[in-house]
């Protein structure tokens, strides 16, 4: 499916539509470097008007690294090329009992205030005829955590990307997270956290193999 400007796969089109993170149609008409340069001088403007001196060489550089860091770093996930290809292989061990990935860095960026979320993340499926490279699974889980975000979209996200690669319904995603919006303004609560689950297929109609998952991943 292209998108509206005929420039390529529209993001998140394999979505459905509630869980499309919301862009715009020519999202991608400007090339990174483009993105990085605009972006560049609105920074800059935003130190203008909070007083700083940008002719100090410590501040000198940094509209530029904050562009870059949104556009090759924060936000990388925004762009579907990005998307990772989540490669199957042949069962041929027969396994077909639980499988975790726990524990999986998770770094993404509220997008009601652009500060920072930093958590784990831990997925499990229950593998039928093939299986998936275990770095497969951390790299969906970053693709979709590198864009601004909310909690709950983000958990439904992954696990609708897991279904999807690995063709079963059997997929289970806990995200535990610091909201440094929470932590660094408004209530300034340093000691709360935020979790969030998505249970598909046998997860979702087996209380004992959801507790199994619980277990090991240590709730």
């Amino acid at each position: 499916m292209d998108n509206a400007s005929g420039l390529g796969p529209a993001p998140d089109s394999h979505l459905p539509p509630g869980l499309r993170t919301p862009l715009r149609d020519d999202a991608f008409v400007r090339s990174d470097d483009e993105k990085i340069a605009a972006i560049s001088d609105h920074f800059e403007a935003i130190m203008h008007e909070l007083g700083l001196d940008l002719t100090d060489d410590s501040l000198a550089g940094t509209p530029r690294r904050v562009a870059k860091m949104f556009v090759k770093e924060w936000f990388k996930g925004l762009d579907p090329a990005n998307r990772p290809e989540v490669r199957m292989f042949d069962n041929r061990y027969d396994y077909h009992q639980l499988l975790v990935e726990r524990d999986i860095t998770l770094f993404s960026c509220c997008e009601h205030h652009f500060v920072p979320i930093v958590g784990k993340a831990h997925v499990a499926y229950l593998p039928g005829s093939h299986v998936v490279g275990l770095s497969k699974l951390n790299r969906v889980v970053q693709h979709y955590a590198r864009r601004p975000q909310v909690q709950e979209r983000l958990t439904r996200q992954i696990a609708e990307e897991l279904k999807q690669s690995l063709g079963t319904d059997d997929v289970a995603v806990l995200i535990e997270a610091d909201h440094l919006c929470v932590m660094s303004r408004g209530v300034n609560d340093t000691s709360s956290s935020t979790l969030t689950s998505e249970y598909g297929g046998r997860f979702a109609t087996d209380g004992a193999l959801r507790s199994e998952f619980l277990r090991q991943i240590g709730k």
